[in-house]
């Protein structure tokens, strides 16, 4: 245990965050809260954003950083290595996303409409950039950084973690639907826990954070898709 061992006390924390943003957000706003769902994209990457900074400050004031924190070194895994293990992860958390579409929903491919549902141009243009970045430095360096680092037992290092970091996107965005939850649970819980198993063993960030953008790179492009045109967003959740 190391001065930011108080960091896995936070795990819940995003969990919690999105709940109460998504909630007021509906309060504030006078709608049902489907109602904002397709600003999803735009809160993560702000709640992304104050978490990457609660981790800089904690990091700091232990003197020590973030990438100390997350373990980073520079050139650990060799460039095979890594793009290997970058495409098996993407095809892990895919692979999570259509199986529990098919558990819950019946359908393969499923995907979630509100996932990407059109937004103002200008916001889906910049979230091209932003959301990918900052959920890879905000998921990563919390769960792993001060999780699977923080945490003494081998089991628990692996499995709280993991927990957390799959639940928080039955939040993303917040619906009282219990189909709904489950199904965004289960999709990442695959990843979430290959994530975790990897960095115990190996504590090498960059493959983990690198494949989790990529993936969420591919969200952003799909709202922007949709953002730019709305008749294909139509055209998607007619399919």
């Amino acid at each position: 245990m190391n001065n930011t061992s108080y960091l896995k006390c936070f795990l819940p924390a995003r969990c919690i965050l999105f709940l109460i943003i998504f909630v007021a957000g509906a309060f504030i706003s006078d709608r049902k809260i489907s109602g904002i769902s397709n600003w999803w994209s735009i809160i993560a990457s702000a709640v992304n954003i104050l978490t990457i900074l609660f981790l800089v400050i904690s990091a700091k004031k232990t003197g020590s950083s973030y990438r100390e924190l997350i373990g980073y070194e520079k050139g650990k895994t060799p460039v095979k290595k890594m793009i290997l293990l970058i495409v098996g992860f993407i095809f892990i958390g895919m692979a999570g996303l259509y199986a529990a579409g098919f558990v819950c929903y019946g359908v393969l491919p499923y995907s979630s409409p509100m996932m990407v549902e059109p937004i103002p141009l200008i916001f889906a243009i910049l979230n091209i950039a932003v959301l990918p970045v900052t959920t890879a430095l905000a998921e990563d360096g919390l769960y792993l950084g001060g999780g699977v680092n923080q945490i003494k037992n081998k089991y628990a290092a692996i499995i709280v973690p993991a927990f957390f970091y799959s639940l928080q996107h039955c939040f993303i965005p917040t619906m009282f639907d219990a189909r709904y939850m489950i199904y965004r649970f289960i999709s990442f819980l695959p990843l979430t826990v290959i994530f975790c198993i990897h960095y115990h063993k190996k504590r090498d960030p960059l493959p983990i954070m690198i494949a989790h953008a990529i993936l969420d790179l591919a969200t952003a492009m799909t709202i922007l898709a949709t953002s730019a045109d709305h008749s294909l967003y139509e055209k998607m959740i007619n399919m």
